[in-house]
């Protein structure tokens, strides 16, 4: 038991490293996206770049593209759930 519990800290320390890089990068591109579509249209509506850009990234604070970002939990957990269930079953 002492050694699962072991492997599942070391696990949530990984993912939780691998969630940290994946959501700065997603922040990251949305934010590139951002400028580029800005210097390419020059929307009418936004007064200013940075307002447009940080609009734009208020925006994808409450997308569902942000909120995917956890299934880097939740895939990993899911499935080694269901190995252990099937090992445990048979």
């Amino acid at each position: 038991m002492i050694g699962f519990l072991r492997v599942a800290i070391f696990a949530l320390i990984g993912l939780s490293v691998i969630y940290w890089l994946v959501s700065i990068y997603k922040r990251s591109t949305e934010r590139e996206r951002l400028e580029k579509h800005w210097d390419k249209n020059r929307p009418v509506a936004a007064p200013d770049r940075d307002a447009y850009i940080e609009t734009g990234m208020a925006e994808y604070e409450k997308s569902l593209r942000r909120k995917l970002i956890w299934l880097v939990y939740v895939v990993p957990m899911a499935v080694v759930g269901v190995i252990i269930y099937i090992v445990n079953v048979q």
